[in-house]
């Protein structure tokens, strides 16, 4: 695909210029602690939710090659590790960041050891996170790294993401700095313990949040292509007057609920920790409530539009932007009734005319079918009528006017 095309030509572009991270520590690209990276601040250019993974536990000893993809380039590159959700300590030892040269290989010599408070190895407590000392070279835009985890000891419960649509690797033992990928023998399509990248970009900039469910989270997108809507709208800033002006983190996942735990904690609950704590947020998409119509929580349209209200307060007291999108159809899907369309009709209708929201995009009217509108278009539907195709997220992406991308709340 043409994302896909356009990052292997920018790789191979940065490798020739020699501006690609890995290999054994450079003196100029050591950890330091507590250094500076940039002159810009800090700002996510990747991030995922973290729940407990439905694991065994059975990760003694073993190096998890996790593969993210970055939407603003910058320097001072910090990972933050999460076992948020964990019952027990983990230690990792070692942590190494490359760039992805293909599978599980990351690009030969350009790979780093992270550093935790000087140190090669960092236990985290249940519950808690830990952030890496920051690496003083450029990380470039739009480009797959592998952040690869070496753990110590029995994990207990994993925390992690669901339903990453990137497949990444397993090896036995340490195997962080292997570069071919040979020792990594299994696949993964969930992400483990890494919850976020940040880096400084070489101006002021801002993250842009993205909370929602499975919509968000890019479920029924092409494997591997970096193609959910979020990331397809970072493509576009990339590409853009708006370059450098922005990071990414998709707070999406799957099967989550606005108002009621599922897979995550209830939207209301954890909206706070994954948006409105992370570094630099000037504002954030809401997509969220389809879970909730499907599975006969909100019963009627306020249980919704209060819950939104509620979000809105609580991003505005923190100078934060908020988009509403209006809910997508889901009709021809299981768990589809005329009831539940009386609710989404009434709630998109609020979405759009209330006000509340700074900014709305109407992905509904954007993916509908026109000669069926409880449906969508078969061109942008997946084929469970609840999930937008890669074509569909498509749609949503070029939807969103990138002049209404920060409406300078915090100023």
């Amino acid at each position: 695909m043409e994302r896909t095309v356009r990052s292997r030509v920018l790789i191979a572009a940065l490798a020739a210029a020699g501006l690609l991270l890995g290999g054994a520590p450079s003196p100029e690209a050591e950890a330091a602690p507590g250094g500076p990276g940039a002159a810009g601040n800090e700002v996510v250019t990747w991030g995922a939710s973290q729940v407990q993974l439905d694991e065994p536990g059975n990760f003694e000893d073993m190096t998890v090659r996790n593969l993210v993809h970055t939407s603003v380039g910058g320097r001072g590159l910090q990972v933050t590790l999460s076992n948020t959700a964990g019952e027990q300590p983990v230690t990792f030892s070692p942590v190494t960041v490359g760039v992805q040269a293909e599978g599980a290989a990351v690009v030969p010599g350009r790979q780093h050891q992270l550093t935790f408070d000087g140190e090669s190895s960092v236990t985290i407590e249940p519950g808690e996170t830990a952030q890496s000392d920051p690496l003083s070279w450029t990380v470039p835009a739009d480009t797959t790294l592998a952040v690869s985890v070496h753990t110590e000891g029995d994990t207990g419960p994993v925390t992690g993401h669901t339903f990453a649509n990137q497949v990444s690797y397993t090896a036995s033992g340490d195997a962080t700095d292997d570069v071919s990928g040979e020792a990594f023998d299994g696949t993964i399509e969930n992400w483990y313990w890494v919850e976020a990248l940040t880096v400084q970009p070489p101006r002021e900039a801002s993250t842009l949040a993205f909370f929602g469910d499975s919509i968000t989270d890019g479920v029924g997108s092409t494997t591997n292509a970096n193609l959910s809507w979020p990331d397809q709208l970072a493509d576009r800033i990339a590409h853009s007057r708006y370059v450098h002006r922005f990071g990414v983190t998709n707070q999406g996942i799957s099967a989550n609920r606005l108002l009621e735990d599922g897979i995550g904690d209830a939207g209301l609950d954890r909206f706070a920790g994954d948006v409105l704590d992370e570094p630099s947020v000037s504002t954030v998409f809401v997509l969220e409530g389809v879970n909730d119509l499907r599975w006969d929580v909100a019963t009627s349209p306020e249980y919704l539009t209060d819950a939104y209200q509620e979000l809105i307060s609580e991003a505005h007291a923190e100078g934060v932007c908020v988009v509403g999108a209006t809910i997508l159809p889901f009709g021809g899907s299981s768990r589809w009734n005329p009831e539940r369309e009386e609710i989404r009709l009434e709630v998109n209708e609020w979405i759009r005319t209330s006000g509340a929201f700074d900014t709305v995009v109407d992905f509904d009217a954007v993916v509908r079918d026109p000669d069926n509108p409880v449906e969508m278009d078969p061109r942008y539907g997946d084929e469970d009528h609840l999930h937008p195709s890669d074509e569909g997220y498509t749609q949503m992406a070029e939807a969103v006017d990138l002049t209404t991308l920060d409406c300078d709340r915090a100023g």
